[in-house]
């Protein structure tokens, strides 16, 4: 089942505190996932950065959050308790927790205000609380994903409007800039062949040339996607040249019988479509460069723990 949003997990969690002691928040973590019925797989789930998992990243906000309004209080580095203001909110049966109700509590509306946290309280209607499912993070990697993919459709409308030679050329820096070559700019060269089972341009794998990819770059327009028979003329024309690897581009797409035909040949050849190639080329930096950079930093919990000094 998907993980519910933090604010969802915010009355599990205040609700794993109750009973007294000082549970970690790895303990808590497990008494919500099992209050819940989440599965180990659920729990796993990693956010779209792949830096630390969905259910943790949204349960470690709910306590930061329920923290703020003097819900829980910090006892030492990853352990909180229940606090006599949490008591009396569990005493009232709430039949939810949100930012909503947070921003009843003085200490979260002033630090919401400081932090340019989510509005909360008057400034915001109960309906919106219920619209704000993303921590910090997943609002960041949504972001970040919205760009990237406006990026990358924008990427791909260039080299689709571009002369074919200059999608030859794209690829083969693409290839230089993801490490074949070593890199090295002067291993990968565009020959100029045009035709169908024509080599359009080849990387170097050694200084002596001893190891070749050979590369076909065909610019066709959305929706028409590129067959079996330029797939076994591309084979043809690696197997003449002597070498077996090949790598064939498209700004359109494969056919099941190409793709079918390329997992049963015995040459090594990697297919990329318009989608795949504008992805590579963002990450890559081949025709697209970094604009603004943000750091997200965290408290050192190191630095500011007593009992260790």
């Amino acid at each position: 089942m998907p993980v519910p949003d933090f604010q969802s997990l915010m009355l599990p969690a205040l609700k794993a505190f109750a009973g007294g002691g000082e549970p970690s928040l790895s303990e808590v973590r497990e008494r919500i996932a099992a209050a819940e019925g989440l599965s180990a797989e659920d729990v796993r789930e990693m956010l779209p950065s792949g830096r630390q998992a969905v259910f943790v990243n949204r349960v470690s906000w709910a306590v930061i959050y329920m923290e703020r309004a003097g819900l829980l209080e910090r006892v030492r580095r990853g352990v909180y308790r229940l606090t006599q203001e949490g008591e009396h909110l569990l005493s009232r049966k709430p039949s939810r927790i949100d930012l909503n109700l947070l921003g009843e509590y003085p200490d979260f509306a002033e630090w919401s205000q400081r932090a340019n946290a989510p509005p909360s309280g008057k400034e915001v209607a109960s309906k919106q609380s219920e619209e704000i499912s993303d921590t910090p993070e997943e609002a960041l990697d949504r972001a970040a994903r919205q760009l990237s993919g406006a990026l990358e459709a924008d990427v791909l409308h260039r080299v689709r409007d571009a002369a074919p030679a200059f999608l030859e050329r794209v690829v083969v820096d693409l290839l230089i800039a993801m490490g074949y070559g070593g890199g090295d700019a002067t291993m990968g060269r565009v020959t100029g062949r045009s035709g169908d089972g024509g080599i359009d341009g080849t990387i170097r794998e050694d200084a002596l040339g001893l190891d070749e990819v050979y590369v076909q770059a065909k610019k066709y327009a959305e929706g028409n996607a590129v067959g079996e028979g330029d797939l076994r003329n591309f084979a043809g024309a690696i197997d003449a040249a002597g070498t077996t690897k090949g790598v064939f581009v498209t700004t359109s797409g494969f056919t099941r019988a190409a793709k079918d035909y390329v997992a049963r040949s015995p040459k090594r050849i990697v297919l990329i479509d318009g989608e795949e190639l504008a992805r590579l080329m963002v990450r890559h930096n081949v025709g697209a460069r970094t604009r603004d950079r943000y750091e997200v930093k965290r408290i050192d919990e190191d630095y500011f723990d007593q009992e260790a000094l």
